[in-house]
């Protein structure tokens, strides 16, 4: 054997080797992969390809001349998830915690480059302390770096983040510009300001969990999509993730083979109750229209009045945006439109059908949605609706009121197929309010108000909140049996699968943001 290719084999020892043998056990006492072992996990056996492995840091102060690791804490490359190609880097924190390094930041911002020459989904694997203090401005123009980026496969590629250990300051904003991102509880975090920095600045008393944790920014800030109770957990949502993604935006996700067979579902025939005020769990509609087990749900514990994710409906992926009348009756609120919006326009960049079912009694109002900015963000969901150019479906199933109704994917903003179920509702008020409008003289009066009432809100029930007034105008395409919806589904999707819609000319719109 030749010296230097004895060499190179201690020297690629090494670089396995990380931080050590010691700090590699603290990562497994913390319960933490280390970067190696989620990348294996993560991709095919043996797909793996390594780009970097022998970068060292250039630094020379404070002594860290006398500190140099190969791979210089970030482990970047390529391989396969299910056969298909995806480029990946993960920080290792048992090498100056993950610090990033200008070094570090061109290994990160190589392989960034080559996924979105190729045209194929970039995973991050965060596990970083921040910038490596010690290398001052260069540490943070490789973040601005990685960051530019990101901006520039935003809509090109699908971009993951899975945060799993800390990521703070500047750090974060890359995660933040990705399609998704994922937390694991317990061990992961984000935060621009640390707990010491807000207790000097607020007086705050905070830990690191309830600041920036994976529950947190599950429920209450909405940065994260998903959390996992470990890394094992998270990588699986990642790999389930990338199965419902195309490769880039010139491609389409794969369909599954799929024999249309008996895709009647009698148990919708029945899911709706007969009090309009009474919920139902929307899951259970989702439920009997997709391919079984197949809905993937992101952002689950944020703004629950509405729900967003992906699922196969006749071996097609989809995304779906759904109301949800167990959580605020299904209102449009702030959260809820922000969230949906979101996820619209990412189905758009990327080619995936939307189908979205539609139970909302109108806008939330109140002084807090009103000072926090719903027509703003009302509007975003307006707009990505109003935008998206891929296959579009909508299903009332129940209420359709007000301005909720034209926003929910209506046909005057551009929906291909509308279908509603017998119980629909659509209407600009329910029949309650809207009947003490309009007859607000003749209840009054009358000699029995309240039996004046109840006949004239019968009366416009009778008239407005049904689905049969939109369909004679062609607001609805067809009134359907729920039982038929899945085959009704199957088939429009089928149908609109070659859509093209040719744009105006333009830089791009600006969406009220």
């Amino acid at each position: 054997m030749s010296k230097n290719i004895k060499k190179l084999e201690e020297k690629i020892a090494l670089a396995h080797l990380g931080g050590g043998e010691k700090r590699i056990a603290k990562q497994h006492e913390k319960k933490k992969l280390t970067a190696r072992e989620r990348i294996d996990y993560l991709l095919d056996e043996a797909s793996f390809e390594e780009i970097g492995i022998l970068v060292t840091h250039r630094t020379t102060e404070f002594g860290m001349e006398n500190q140099k690791f190969y791979g210089d804490g970030v482990i970047t490359g390529y391989g396969t998830i299910h056969g298909r190609l995806v480029y990946v880097f993960a920080q290792d924190f048992t090498v100056f915690g993950g610090s990033l390094s200008e070094t570090h930041a061109e290994k990160i911002c190589k392989v960034m480059d080559l996924a979105l020459k190729v045209g194929a989904p970039m995973i991050g694997l965060n596990d970083s302390g921040g910038a490596r203090i010690q290398e001052g401005v260069k540490s943070l123009g490789g973040y601005a770096d990685i960051f530019h980026r990101n901006v520039k496969s935003s809509g090109v590629i699908p971009q993951i983040s899975a945060i799993m250990g800390p990521c703070a300051g500047g750090a974060v904003y890359s995660p933040a510009i990705t399609d998704f991102t994922l937390m694991v509880q317990d061990t992961s975090y984000m935060f621009v300001t640390g707990p010491n920095v807000v207790k000097t600045v607020t007086n705050e008393e905070v830990t690191s969990e309830e600041l920036g944790g994976a529950s947190t920014h599950a429920t209450k800030s909405g940065v994260t999509h998903r959390t996992a109770a470990n890394d094992i957990a998270c990588l699986e949502d990642v790999k389930k993730l990338i199965s419902y993604l195309p490769q880039n935006n010139k491609e389409t996700p794969e369909n599954l083979a799929y024999t249309l067979a008996d895709e009647l579902r009698p148990t919708l025939d029945t899911l709706i109750p007969d009090s309009a005020n009474k919920p139902y769990d929307m899951h259970e509609v989702i439920k009997g229209i997709i391919d079984t087990d197949s809905f993937f749900e992101i952002h689950k514990d944020y703004a629950d009045n509405i729900i967003v994710g992906f699922a196969r409906l006749g071996g097609r992926s989809i995304g779906i945006v759904a109301n949800q009348p167990m959580s605020l009756a299904g209102v449009l609120d702030v959260d809820a439109s922000k969230k949906a919006a979101r996820f619209t326009r990412f189905c758009d960049c990327f080619n995936i059908p939307l189908l979205v079912l539609v139970d909302v009694p109108g806008f939330l109002p109140g002084t807090d949605q009103e000072w926090n900015g719903i027509i703003l963000h009302g509007a975003k969901l307006l707009y990505a609706l109003s935008e998206a150019t891929v296959p579009k479906v909508t299903v009332i199933t129940r209420k359709a009121y007000g301005g909720a109704y034209d926003v929910m994917n209506s046909k005057h903003i551009g929906a291909d197929l509308n279908f509603a179920w017998p119980t629909a509702e659509i209407a600009v008020m329910g029949a309650k309010g809207a009947s003490e409008i309009i007859f607000r003289k003749e209840i009054a009066e009358a000699e029995d108000s309240q039996a004046k009432l109840a006949e004239k809100e019968a009366e416009y029930a009778e008239l407005f909140a049904t689905p049969f007034e939109a369909a004679k105008r062609g607001f609805i395409d067809e009134v359907i049996m729920p039982q038929t919806t899945r085959r009704k589904l199957i088939k429009g999707f089928s149908m609109l699968a070659d859509k093209k819609v040719l744009r105006p000319n333009r830089k791009h719109g600006n969406i009220p943001l």
